[in-house]
């Protein structure tokens, strides 16, 4: 019979990069630790896949010094909700389980932002996260015609990792512009690692049209995308490509987060400097506390594993080095801000929402996002406004409000556990 009920001193949710990290942290100091993640490998979005662990030393170092830790591992476990304090409902493969902690980190990590534009749904659409996530488990690229668009770091790497797979990448266009992605490249002189990591992406993509200050406008084709129009303010041209790669940065995934209770500011999670949440007991590291990459999510976890153990000594040593990544982190956000002519793309027509059909001409014309769920359904479909819900946020200012439980499209049979657990 497949154990269902689950006790441990420390409790990480997220096994990507912040929540290897506070489990190594967490297990040097002696506790009892388990890492739960939805998926059955290690690392996270952005260290997923067999290969892409292999060929990177980091990832494979921090993977092994998690292994060798003692942790346990709770894979393929999605948590669902949590019914009470020091409670976690999850769901396995085998049925639901319940996670009991004393103290809990969460590294929940983020998500792509997509905002709608004509055509956005057509197939053939893919986010650069999403694409790359698909080739490394074996979609076939080679030969294909890709255009990248967006803006972040993150699209030159797909671009790499696309173009080493076979694909044809026919441009990179990015909505910000030379003069503030320039002036963040300079600030890059306090961490050398990554000036030499955007110098080889450049070296390799030398031959791929990258446009600063360019943006996606119009998608085509009759049941898969065959061109995309593209602008730059001063002119607009299309290119024919077999396939669009096009995200507008990360959010973090807060759902998780606002269930348990945890306050946020803005979009993230309010921490103080221990990554201690307004929560009791309740710590949070990485991109849900601001997106800032693997080598911050790496510090704040530690942090966070350190602090949840009451080494406080041991997490307050590593404040120096959060303090230069929060200095990244900022600039980052200030290089690649959206530009307000990403609200004008979608018109009255375009689908806001894809998971109810819901067009963004309907919700336009209300004030709030809970207005618009209760009047179209807006957010209602399986990814529960985890698409539209974040682009509402940009294209009207409007927060998400609550999140209820589950968090994630749950069995009855879970839900039922809950119900008996309340």
């Amino acid at each position: 019979m497949t154990e269902r009920l689950f006790q441990f001193e420390i409790v990480i949710v997220g096994a990507g990069p912040a929540g290897i990290a506070a489990a190594c942290a967490a297990a040097e100091c002696g506790k009892r630790v388990a890492v739960v993640d939805d998926t059955p490998w290690l690392g996270g979005q952005i260290w997923r896949g067999q290969q892409a662990r292999a060929s990177n030393p980091q990832a494979r170092r921090w993977i092994e010094k998690l292994r060798a830790s003692g942790a346990a591992l709770l894979d393929q476990t999605s948590v669902i909700a949590s019914p009470h304090h020091g409670l976690l409902l999850a769901e396995h493969p085998d049925g639901p389980r319940e996670i009991r902690w004393d103290k809990l980190i969460l590294a929940t990590g983020a998500r792509e932002l997509f905002l709608p534009f004509q055509g956005w749904t057509l197939p053939g659409i893919f986010g650069p996260g999403g694409l790359q996530a698909l080739v490394k488990n074996g979609w076939p690229i080679a030969g294909k015609r890709v255009v990248i668009a967006g803006t972040g770091p993150l699209l030159l790497a797909v671009a790499d990792g696309l173009k080493k797979h076979g694909a044809k990448i026919v441009s990179i266009a990015e909505q910000a512009p030379m003069a503030r992605v320039a002036a963040f490249a300079l600030k890059l002189l306090a961490h050398p690692e990554k000036i030499f990591q955007g110098i080889g992406l450049k070296a390799r993509l030398l031959d791929v049209p990258y446009r600063f200050g360019a943006w996606p406008v119009k998608a085509e084709g009759g049941g898969q995308i065959r061109s995309i129009t593209l602008s730059d303010e001063r002119k607009s041209w299309t290119q024919e490509c077999d396939a669009l790669a096009c995200g507008f940065h990360l959010v973090p995934n807060t759902e998780l987060p606002l269930a348990v209770g945890c306050e946020l500011v803005g979009d993230f999670v309010r921490v103080n400097p221990l990554q201690a949440t307004t929560v009791p007991g309740v710590y949070c590291a990485g991109e849900p506390t601001g997106i800032g990459g693997v080598e911050c999510a790496l510090v704040e976890g530690g942090i966070a594993g350190y602090a949840a153990s009451g080494s406080n000594a041991k997490a307050e040593a590593m404040f120096a080095r959060r303090d230069s990544w929060h200095r990244f982190r900022a600039g980052l956000a200030e290089a690649f801000a959206l530009r307000d002519e990403l609200k004008t793309l979608a018109t009255d027509e375009t689908l806001l929402c894809r998971c109810e059909d819901v067009p963004f001409g309907r919700v336009k014309q209300f004030t709030g996002w809970r207005e618009a769920k209760l009047l179209t359904r807006c957010g209602m479909g399986p990814c529960q406004g985890r698409i539209c819900g974040t682009a509402t946020s940009f294209l009207f200012g409007w927060g998400a409000g609550s999140v209820r439980p589950p968090v994630l499209p749950a069995r009855v049979k879970s839900l039922l556990t809950t119900t008996n657990l309340n």
